[in-house]
């Protein structure tokens, strides 16, 4: 994770929702069939088609991000703007990112437009709202010991110079509170728009030895400019943080 050359940063104002698709995010944190019994809930994954996908699979499968709140189609609609968006981003800066996954800005494209239109599907339903929460780390609306999984993809630690130490801290105590004792969480990436590597991650880790184990795992999605870990924590049984 050394960055030996500089790389232009990411041009980003404020958080960005996300529209990945079901593979992705299996292929990202490296994730089986085993893995995937539920129940498994989804932090931050804006319009991303994992829950939909799983709930359509008859797995208890929830999501938690602030990009909820409000009018059904004001939602949908802003999720395929954002694909238009991080589109023109992406392909300005296209000779920075490892395309062995995607192959192309195309086709990450296409993949990004068949994810969103799953997730508006599934959201438009009567019931959506018993599996997606406007909600925002560090206060999430779950008890104590509800998941099995708990993944967090594209915003812990990516948005480094917004979101401080302590709240990085909170947020991961936060999402081991709602973790069963012997769950995982996984988070992807651990390093910020600039392509740096969080630096406060070693005593992250150390803060929550008393709560769950630690290991860093390589993803199946290699993208960023910069190769990033997987950091996948396994709550001890008395795991309190």
């Amino acid at each position: 994770m050394t960055n030996e050359k500089a790389l232009p940063a990411y041009p980003q104002t404020g958080v960005a929702s996300t529209c990945r698709s079901f593979d992705e995010y299996c292929a990202m944190f490296g994730l089986k069939t085993a893995d995937l019994q539920g129940p498994v809930l989804d932090v931050a994954g804006g319009a991303s088609s994992f829950t939909a996908q799983l709930h359509a699979r008859g797995i208890k499968a929830l999501a938690a991000d602030p990009f909820y709140e409000g009018n059904v189609e004001e939602i949908v609609t802003t999720g395929y703007r954002e694909i238009e968006i991080a589109s023109a981003k992406i392909a300005s800066l296209a000779a920075s990112y490892d395309w062995s996954y995607y192959g192309s800005p195309e086709r990450q494209r296409e993949i990004r437009e068949r994810s969103m239109a799953l997730f508006a599907e599934d959201f438009r339903k009567e019931d959506s709202r018993t599996r997606y929460f406007a909600a925002a780390l560090p206060d999430l609306p779950f008890a104590d010991n509800t998941f099995e999984l708990v993944l967090c993809s594209h915003f812990l630690f990516l948005y480094a110079d917004a979101f401080g130490e302590e709240f990085h801290t909170a947020a991961v105590r936060e999402l081991l509170r709602v973790l069963r004792p012997g769950g995982e969480l996984r988070i992807y990436p651990l390093v910020s728009l600039k392509w740096e590597p969080y630096p406060f991650l070693d005593g992250l880790i150390g803060a929550l030895e008393s709560a769950a184990e630690h290991e860093f795992l390589p993803t199946g999605l290699p993208f960023t400019p910069v190769r990033s870990p997987l950091l996948r924590l396994v709550k001890k049984a008395d795991g309190t943080g």
